[in-house]
């Protein structure tokens, strides 16, 4: 199995004009894959000619010859008003084994002026087709980014939207939001409208975060981490007000990544480390660090073996389907104390 190709190889390919014939997109990740495609739609094919060389079919359990037939027919025809034309098949892993086997002839034989993109969320690399392709090396995986490759992903995203944003803003920012792009454009977005094309730093991120109901959940984690416990309730009220029930496991989600950095800190710290140590072994910028050391001593190892364990029972509680926020309100009360 060959090596799959990044996002990042793909758009690169696309500036230069040097396009495969054919993708298969797949991985965890909608929101990247989305905005990729969007650009491949933007790039690809000019605006006035995109009505006659952009063809989008989806992949049914029904009929399916008719719908590879109506697919190789779209890639093999020449483009109109325009040097390229796009196929873009989603939900590709409804296909039955034979309807995708029914496409090798095409991919032995691709159109070099089509670019057929093949979209799946569910990848079965034992398939025949799919290990085909992934043997021609033209699989494409839109996993989720780590805390260190998602910070240069802010810096180019706000680029893209016409502001440049210093590093410790990205971090700033991501530490505030969590991991989750969509969440983190759509703050990136705000910067943007409230801030015009300047250069982005802390100070501009923390103005725009005090309006936003993503300082609440930072400000919770803050206030939980100190052990403060009537504040610690009052931000996860006011979060949850915001978010509603989808909130809950956000909450969740922020408290175990938390803990794990109170953990590794107070883990390098007690091994005869120090704040450096501690930013170059977590990744995490000098503010951080300077905020996380007090309060990493502040806890034992058992309150943290304990933390831990609270948040797997509220995890469970969670889903069987107890109410979110008595169960949270618990949790907080339980760790603060």
């Amino acid at each position: 199995m060959a090596r799959d190709l990044s996002p990042e190889y793909v758009l690169s390919q696309l500036e230069k004009g040097q396009m495969s014939p054919f993708y298969l997109f797949y991985g965890s990740s909608e929101f990247r894959r989305e905005k990729v495609l969007n650009k491949i739609r933007e790039t690809f094919i000019p605006e006035g000619a995109r009505d006659f060389n952009i063809h989008l079919f989806y992949g049914v359990k029904s009929d399916p010859t008719d719908t590879t037939a109506a697919i190789i027919d779209a890639a093999r025809t020449l483009p109109f008003m325009s040097e390229n034309r796009l196929v873009i098949v989603r939900r590709t892993e409804n296909f039955s084994a034979k309807a995708l086997e029914a496409l090798f002839s095409y991919l032995e034989n691709p159109v070099e002026t089509t670019c057929l993109i093949l979209v799946s969320s569910n990848v079965d690399f034992r398939k025949k087709f799919y290990k085909k392709i992934s043997g021609l090396g033209k699989a494409v995986k839109f996993g989720r980014l780590s805390d260190s490759r998602i910070i240069p992903w802010i810096k180019n995203t706000a680029r893209d939207l016409g502001f440049d944003i210093d590093v410790e803003a990205c971090t700033y920012l991501l530490q505030i939001v969590g991991n989750r792009m969509i969440d983190l454009y759509s703050e990136l977005e705000k910067l943007y409208v409230r801030y015009g094309n300047k250069t982005i730093g802390i100070k501009e991120v923390t103005e725009l975060a005090i309006y936003s109901r993503t300082f609440s959940i930072f400000e919770l984690m803050d206030r939980v981490s100190s052990k403060q416990c009537a504040e610690s309730i009052s931000a996860l009220t006011k979060f949850l007000e915001e978010e509603g029930k989808v909130g809950t496991l956000k909450v969740l989600g922020m408290l175990n990544r938390q803990f794990k950095l109170l953990w590794q800190t107070k883990s390098v710290i007690e091994n005869g480390g120090n704040t450096a140590d501690v930013a170059q072994k977590l990744r995490l910028a000098p503010f951080q660090v300077k905020v996380l050391t007090p309060q990493s001593k502040s806890w034992t190892i058992d309150e943290l073996e304990r933390a831990f364990h609270l948040m797997y029972k509220a995890d469970r509680l969670l889903k069987s389907g107890v109410h979110g926020q008595l169960v949270l309100e618990n949790l907080v009360f339980s760790l603060c104390n």
